[in-house]
């Protein structure tokens, strides 16, 4: 897999609330409220795309603090992004979001039917949603910043992400295939592509100086 090509192409066509189908006029309801950057709103860019859905961009401008507008805080208390709005659905956790489009719009599953290796697709996306993205949050970044400044505030970022990705490759290594969990594009690589992404252009990881990922990520060379 091309690492770069997928993330760009992904990114491109989101960022720009392009998709490449349409699945009726009932999908022009849908509104993702989103920051270009960040991780958690790019899984959901990822999913959205992968559906073929239709949806309308709106773009939350977090440097400027417009999560914390009382508009955004009505759609979300948490004043995080993603927001994805359905008609009366209101979600704003990336997980339940993605949860929410794989039960309602079946086509191109985003889980395999196989319950083991659904099970690791479950398993690896909890990985990097509760255990590596949580600390390497904007709001958390810059408090770490305050405290110790950017010269050991990257190590300590660096750290969280090798653990993190460490972790990964041990529950990958026996299911790799052209992707992360096989053959086909499922939630594993649909919640890897954004922080491989970070790890790479954000944080200056590269998986080939780590020779304990190199069978995990082989797919995206």
């Amino acid at each position: 897999m091309q690492v770069d090509g997928f993330i760009c192409y992904v990114h491109d066509c989101s960022y720009k609330a392009q998709a490449s189908a349409s699945v009726g006029e009932e999908n022009n309801k849908v509104k993702l409220y989103s920051y270009w950057r960040s991780s958690c709103s790019f899984r959901v860019r990822i999913a959205l795309n992968l559906k073929g859905l239709k949806y309308d961009y709106i773009p939350v401008n977090l440097l400027k603090g417009e999560h914390s507008r009382p508009d955004f805080l009505q759609l979300n208390p948490v004043g995080f992004v993603p927001v994805l709005v359905d008609g009366p659905v209101v979600l704003y956790d990336s997980f339940a979001i993605i949860m929410y489009l794989e039960d309602k719009y079946p086509q191109n599953p985003l889980l395999p039917r196989d319950i083991h290796k659904k099970a690791i697709n479950i398993q690896a996306a909890s990985i990097v949603s509760s255990t590596i993205q949580p600390l390497q949050n904007l709001s958390l970044l810059n408090y770490i910043g305050e405290k110790v400044g950017p010269d050991e505030k990257l190590p300590w970022v660096q750290s969280v992400l090798r653990r993190g990705f460490t972790a990964l490759e041990k529950l990958l290594k026996d299911h790799t295939g052209r992707y992360a969990t096989g053959d086909e594009v499922f939630l594993a690589d649909i919640f890897l592509a954004p922080q491989l992404h970070a790890a790479f252009k954000r944080f200056n990881i590269h998986m080939v100086v780590f020779s304990p990922w190199s069978h995990s990520f082989m797919w995206m060379e």
